[in-house]
């Protein structure tokens, strides 16, 4: 049984990316939105962790928040899936279960 995670605060403010990173499993899957997507940045503290991540769970960011917080595209960690909100709805709607870290 696959579970959506999703963190939607930043990274540099709070422990949801850190504390969802620890606890995925293989299978599940990985959606950064609002000012979660400051921990997509290629350049950022997370990207290695996420490119660690990636081997075993999709991760995915939801575009509009990133252009909302000027990340370009090109700016994103290698393994990042850029989604749109109906890839969001399509994530939810594809796993069993979804847990928001807060």
């Amino acid at each position: 049984m696959s579970t959506l995670h999703t963190v939607n605060k930043s990274p540099y403010e709070r422990f949801a990316l850190a504390s969802c990173l620890a606890h995925v499993a293989p299978g599940d899957a990985l959606l950064m939105l609002e000012d979660g997507v400051l921990g997509a940045r290629r350049s950022g503290a997370f990207a290695a962790r996420l490119a660690e991540a990636d081997r075993a769970v999709a991760v995915y960011a939801i575009g509009p928040d990133l252009e909302a917080r000027g990340v370009k595209r090109e700016d994103v960690a290698e393994g990042v899936e850029i989604v749109g909100y109906e890839g969001f709805v399509d994530l939810v709607a594809n796993h069993a279960r979804v847990c928001a870290w807060l």
